[in-house]
This record gives structure tokens, C-alpha cells and sequence, in this order.
């Protein structure tokens, strides 16, 4: 692959798409514990309601909508 290939792949695997990685489902977002630093894919969460967080039992709260890119911090 020549310089310019990788240039391309390169520029293609920028952390700012929402579309990295090659699962199946598209994960909306995370849920975020701001007091333990904890996280939470939406895709490991069950059910309808806000999952607690696993260090301190507070409910986590939910970030990112949908579309968005980059991280959820």
C-alpha cells in the first residue's frame, strides 16, 4: 500500500465517526456514573430503565444521542 492508501485508510479510522468498529447493532449511546468514573455501553444494558452503577448503586445517567460522533465524555 502506497503513501496515499495509507493516508486514506488512516483518515478513515478517525475516532470521530460514530460508525467505528465492526459490530452488528449501533450503539446510541452510554450511561455514565460522573461521581465513580464508570461506564456503561447502552448495548450491555437490559431493559428500560437507567442501570446502577456497579461501584456505588446510584442510578447511571445516559449520554450521547443518536447520530452523534466522538465520545460521550
Amino acid at each position: 500500500m502506497g503513501l496515499i492508501g495509507t493516508l486514506t485508510e488512516t483518515l478513515k479510522a478517525s475516532t470521530e465517526s460514530p460508525n467505528r468498529g465492526g459490530g452488528t447493532e449501533e450503539s446510541t449511546g452510554a450511561y455514565w456514573c460522573h461521581d465513580c468514573d464508570e461506564r456503561l455501553l447502552d448495548l450491555d444494558v437490559t431493559g428500560e430503565e437507567p442501570p446502577s452503577c456497579p461501584e456505588c448503586g446510584d442510578e447511571m445517567a445516559f449520554e450521547r444521542s443518536p447520530g452523534s460522533t466522538g465520545c460521550a465524555c
